[in-house]
């Protein structure tokens, strides 16, 4: 990262990183993953620093850019996560599991956003949050989970001066 960047970097929640999506060309086992990242504006995004890997189910790896398993695999791990929620087999999340809110809401996250992501994508957890929070309206459902009640700075400057 260059030094600019450096300095130009915002003190950002804890509760706040970014899932970065390395699709099967680029993974060097050529399995798709999930990486957790500390979170990195601007163009020298790659030089962010990993907190952890999201571990893919024991019966099948994740996907996406199209509906499908994977994908509805990898929505549940995403969802499961940014929700503080445990895993997410344990919490119905995957797929086939449940029909209920959850069930729907790792439903429509697939389709919404994994369909139309490409082999190597970057989502902050704040941006996750906001669409959570989005779908519950819309459902008109008031009963949120709570990690999406409190969410991290859209604008990551925002309270930066410069």
């Amino acid at each position: 990262m260059s030094e600019e960047g450096k300095k130009r970097q915002p003190g950002l929640s804890r509760d706040d990183w970014t899932y970065h999506g390395v699709g099967s060309v680029r993974s060097a086992d050529g399995r798709p993953r999930i990486l957790v990242e500390h979170t990195v504006f601007g163009r020298d995004g790659d030089g962010s620093s990993v907190l952890r890997e999201l571990p893919a189910p024991d019966y099948g790896g994740y996907a996406w850019g199209y509906d499908g398993g994977g994908p509805a695999r990898a929505a549940a791990a995403i969802l499961a996560d940014a929700l503080d929620l445990g895993s997410a087999e344990g919490m119905g999340l995957q797929p086939g599991q449940s029909v209920d809110t959850l069930g729907q809401l790792r439903r429509d996250f697939c389709w919404d956003v994994l369909t139309q992501v490409t082999d190597e994508w970057r989502l902050r957890r704040g941006a996750v949050l906001r669409w959570v929070r989005g779908w519950y309206a819309e459902k008109g459902i008031t009963d949120i989970p709570a990690a999406a009640v409190h969410l991290p700075p859209a604008h990551p400057y925002q309270d930066d001066p410069a």
